[in-house]
């Protein structure tokens, strides 16, 4: 058993997958942050501006779009990454599958 793990740990197609996959969840993570941290800071630094509404008689704010404009990024970036890894990471999940079998 532990000679199947020492098989995928030396294939090149299961170091180009962890490679690219850790780099491409970092990339959505800081994304993420970055959206995240600038609405707090909209939040602490610059309350008046996103408690403005939307345009005149109506109780939207400003706050309330960029909100839910947040959370919808979170969602589109999770489908950005599930269909990178059932493309991609899939594809190079079956070649170590398949180099480990042949050996």
């Amino acid at each position: 058993m532990n000679n199947i793990y020492q098989q995928i740990e030396n294939s090149a197609h299961f170091r180009e997958l962890v490679e690219k996959r850790q780099r491409f969840a970092f990339i959505l993570s800081i994304i993420m942050l970055i959206i995240y941290v600038g609405f707090i800071v909209l939040i602490a630094f610059a309350p008046q501006w996103l408690g403005t509404p939307l345009h005149e008689g109506t109780s939207v704010t400003r706050g309330i779009p960029i909100g839910i404009g947040v959370i919808l990024i979170s969602f589109v970036l999770t489908g950005v990454y599930v269909w990178r890894a059932n493309g991609e990471f899939d594809r190079l999940t079956k070649a170590v599958m398949n180099e480990v079998k042949a050996s």
